[in-house]
């Protein structure tokens, strides 16, 4: 997977590329890199989210490729889409009691169905987990809350 993407700036805890998500700030996801259909999100090493062996747990590592995988979707224009997710399967290959780095690249976009690909990495670069998914664009509209009154 190429590592050269975009980089992006670093966010307030809850955000993921421009936009909130509780679930980025469950598992403190730190947005690393984004554009030309690819992603890079880091998940730091955190005991909550852990197995009985204390190795990171592969529910934590799906969370994580949910997020980077969508995130490479909507990589052409991070803050005007959310995504839904249609489907995502997960191979584990490792083990791993440290930060998760995963990198996703948009294999396909259509005008709403996109499919991505991915990779899970240690911090030394060995390879944990390989994910697929299918995911569904959905331009973003301003909330009531975010518009601003006359």
């Amino acid at each position: 997977m190429p590592h050269d993407t975009p980089t992006w700036p670093p966010e307030e805890p809850g955000l993921l590329f421009g936009l909130p998500m509780p679930m980025a700030r469950s598992f403190a996801l730190r947005g690393e890199a984004i554009g030309d259909d690819l992603a890079r999100v880091r998940m730091p090493y955190s005991a909550d989210h852990t197995n009985s062996r204390g190795d990171v747990h592969g529910g934590a590592i799906a969370v994580l490729f949910d997020c980077a995988l969508s995130s490479a979707v909507r990589s052409h224009a991070p803050e005007a889409f959310g995504v839904v997710t249609v489907d995502i399967t997960v191979h584990y290959t490792a083990p791993c009691a440290g930060d998760v780095i995963a990198t996703a690249v948009c294999e396909r976009r259509g005008r709403a169905m996109c499919f991505a690909r991915g990779e899970a990495r240690n911090a030394e670069g060995e390879l944990l987990a390989m994910a697929t998914g299918t995911f569904k664009l959905v331009p973003r509209t301003a909330s009531p809350s975010s518009e601003s009154t006359p």
